[in-house]
């Protein structure tokens, strides 16, 4: 006779359900990030446009660069143009999902307003993190994308559907690295009240992003694989598309970096809502 306790389906549907009301409130959000956007239809086109030229200013940027030599490091032009339209396919995504919400953190601390999202039956990094979502961002991905595709053209490259797999996931993991750090920059807000300059100052720091990692030697190369991983959110991807891959350890350190900068901006979240105090106490 078989005497084991019978399988409880109750965590599972817990789980579930939980999920569910979270892709609830996911969408909520969403709406309304999509009626806001939509009552102010010229900042969100103009934004557009700033973004663009942008865009254009640092492809044009490469474009004079390489009217002088051939290669940076073990780069071609067109491998340059393709890094340069994957890291700013990662930044826009990065900027759609969490950009503001990032920066807003500094003034509900100082004006209070954290008070009310702490009360909300829901988690508050969730709400902190994913409540408004910037729709310009997704069209100026777009234009990175199509980018990529010129570059890749120039190459004579067809990237597989696995390789479209594998850089689509880089780009989501060099997103959540931009999103932990940025996040974890503006938990200073508990401390300094105002932490923009702080915050701001990292988003400037993205420019490192659209650079050749071989062209980078010493102390600098360092911090800016470790302690501020801006080489590896858009080489590796990039690398990957242009088939210039040295080894799975450079993917795997991307994903190890990933995992460590959500994991210390937790801690520090939750170090520093500890002491928070409201700003009426």
């Amino acid at each position: 006779m078989n005497t084991s306790p019978p399988i409880n389906p109750v965590p599972s549907r817990k789980a579930s359900s939980e999920f569910g009301r979270y892709w609830s409130i996911y969408v909520a959000l969403w709406k309304n990030s999509v009626v806001r956007e939509m009552g102010f239809k010229g900042n969100f086109l103009l934004w557009i446009v700033v973004e663009l030229l942008w865009f254009g200013l640092q492809l044009s940027f490469m474009t004079v660069i390489y009217q002088h030599t051939d290669h940076i490091a073990d780069w071609s032009k067109y491998q340059v143009i393709l890094l340069v339209g994957a890291s700013h396919f990662i930044q826009q995504l990065f900027q759609a999902f969490f950009l503001t919400n990032c920066t807003q953190l500094s003034e509900l601390i100082r004006t209070g307003k954290l008070d009310f999202m702490l009360l909300l039956p829901v988690n508050t990094r969730f709400m902190l993190s994913l409540r408004q979502v910037d729709l310009g961002g997704f069209v100026n991905a777009g234009s990175a994308v199509g980018v990529m595709i010129y570059a890749l053209r120039q190459l004579h490259l067809v990237p597989s559907f696995v390789d479209v797999i594998a850089f689509t996931l880089l780009a989501l993991t060099g997103v959540f690295v931009h999103y932990s750090l940025m996040f974890l920059l503006a938990t200073i807000s508990f401390y300094t009240v105002r932490a923009q300059g702080i915050v701001w100052g990292y988003y400037s720091l993205f420019n490192i992003a659209r650079l050749p990692d071989s062209a980078f030697r010493g102390f600098f190369k360092m911090v800016f694989t470790f302690a501020l991983p801006m080489l590896l959110v858009a080489n590796v991807p990039a690398r990957l598309l242009a088939q210039k891959v040295r080894s799975p350890l450079d993917m795997l350190l991307l994903f190890g970096m990933a995992l460590v900068c959500l994991a210390v901006s937790e801690i520090a979240w939750r170090f520093s809502l500890k002491r928070y105090t409201s700003a009426s106490s």
